[in-house]
C-alpha cells in the first residue's frame, strides 16, 4: 500500500514537469567550442573634413631713410583809402613762398637738399606793379661721421642763389640793374658740420670754399656789375674787350642755422653766412643774415615778420641823379617784411 502511494506521487510529478517545460534545441559541440550569437550594429560615418586656414606671410615694413617736408604759402597785405582826410595811397602786396626739403639719413651718412623760392609784387594807385621779393636758393650738403653718436660730420656743401626776373631802380624801368642769373652765386667747398640731435641748430665751417659769381648778361658784365671784370674801351669809347661773365674766388666760409619755438605758436629762425676771400682783401667779410619770426594762428594761417641784412664788398650801389645812374661804393642792404597768409604743408 505504501509502495502504491510512492508510485502515484512519482507519476503526478512527471506529468507536471512535462506540462510546463519548453522544447529546446541543442547544437552539438564541435571541437570543444560553444557557438555564440552576437548582434552587431553597423553605423555609417561621414568622412571627417578639416578646413585649413592659410595665413598670408606677414609683410615686413622697412623704414625709408628719406624724409621730406614741403610748404607752400601765400601772404597778402592791403590798405585802402576812400575820402580819407589825412591822405594816403591805397596798395596791395602779395608774396608767394615755397620751401621743399629732402633729407637722407642712414647710419653715418646724411644728405640734405633744400629748395627755397620767394616772389612778391606790389601795386599802388597810380604806380605800375613793382617787384618786392625775388629769390631762388638751392642748398645741398653731404656729410659723413665716424660713429652714430657723434654730432660732427665731414661735410661737402653746395649753395646756389639767383632770381626769377629783372630788377630795377624804381621809378626807372628802362634799365635793368639785375636779371635772371645776373647775378647768380654758387658756393662749393668742404669742411666740418656740427648739428644738434633735433637738427634745430646747425653750424658749418669750411676753410676751403670756392665762390663763383655769374653775370650771364653781357650788358651788365660790360659794366662790371657784381664784381666781375668789366669791359675795356679805348679813348674813343670803342669796345676793346667785353667784360667777363664770371668770377671765381677761394675763401673761408662759416654758416649757421638756428630754429626754436620761443613761445607757444611763436617760432624764430635765423640763417647766417660769413665769407671772406683769401686773395682779395682777406678779412673783408661778406655778410648775409636772414631772420624770420613766424606767428602761428592755426594749422593754415600764419603771420610772418622777416628781416634780411646783406653786405657784399663787390656789390656797388647805384643812385639816380638827374636821370643818370651814378655808381657808389658798397653799402649795407636791409629788407623788412610783414605779412599774414595761408600756408599749406604736405
Amino acid at each position: 500500500m505504501k509502495l502504491l502511494s510512492y508510485a502515484l506521487l512519482l507519476f503526478t510529478l512527471t506529468i507536471s514537469i512535462n506540462s510546463f517545460s519548453q522544447e529546446t534545441a541543442t547544437t552539438p559541440i564541435i571541437g570543444g567550442l560553444i557557438p555564440t550569437t552576437t548582434l552587431v550594429k553597423v553605423t555609417t560615418y561621414e568622412p571627417l573634413t578639416v578646413a585649413l586656414k592659410i595665413h598670408p606671410p606677414t609683410p615686413i615694413y622697412t623704414v625709408s631713410p628719406w624724409t621730406k617736408k614741403n610748404s607752400l604759402g601765400f601772404y597778402l597785405s592791403e590798405i585802402a583809402f576812400v575820402n580819407w582826410s589825412a591822405g594816403g595811397t591805397s596798395s596791395i602786396s602779395g608774396l608767394v613762398k615755397g620751401d621743399f626739403t629732402r633729407v637722407y639719413a642712414k647710419k653715418n651718412r646724411k644728405w640734405v637738399n633744400e629748395l627755397v623760392i620767394r616772389y612778391g609784387l606790389n601795386k599802388q594807385d597810380g604806380i605800375e606793379v613793382r617787384k618786392t621779393e625775388d629769390a631762388i636758393r638751392f642748398n645741398s650738403s653731404f656729410g659723413y661721421r665716424n660713429d652714430t653718436l657723434s654730432n660732427w660730420y665731414h661735410t661737402a656743401k653746395f649753395n646756389f642763389n639767383s632770381q626769377f626776373s629783372n630788377g630795377y631802380s624804381y621809378p626807372n624801368k628802362e634799365i635793368a640793374k639785375s636779371k635772371p642769373l645776373a647775378p647768380a652765386y654758387a658756393f662749393m667747398g668742404m669742411g666740418a658740420e656740427n648739428s644738434s640731435k633735433d637738427k634745430n641748430r646747425i653750424f658749418y665751417i669750411s676753410p676751403f670754399t670756392f665762390k663763383t659769381t655769374l653775370v650771364l648778361d653781357q650788358k651788365l658784365a660790360n659794366q662790371g656789375a657784381f664784381g666781375v671784370e668789366k669791359a675795356t674801351y679805348d679813348s674813343a669809347g670803342l669796345l676793346i674787350s667785353e667784360g667777363k661773365m664770371s668770377k671765381t674766388e677761394l675763401g673761408f666760409l662759416v654758416t649757421s642755422s638756428y630754429k626754436k619755438e620761443i613761445a607757444k605758436n611763436i617760432n624764430i629762425e635765423n640763417r647766417l653766412s660769413l665769407y671772406s676771400d683769401y686773395i682779395n682783401n682777406f678779412g673783408n667779410v661778406d655778410v648775409d643774415c636772414d631772420l624770420t619770426l613766424d606767428l602761428v594762428v592755426n594749422q593754415y594761417v600764419k603771420a610772418n615778420i622777416g628781416t634780411r641784412i646783406v653786405y657784399d664788398d663787390d656789390i656797388k650801389t647805384k643812385k639816380e641823379i638827374d636821370g643818370k645812374q651814378i655808381t657808389e661804393g658798397p653799402k649795407t642792404q636791409l629788407k623788412q617784411l610783414l605779412g599774414v597768409g595761408i600756408v599749406y604743408a604736405f
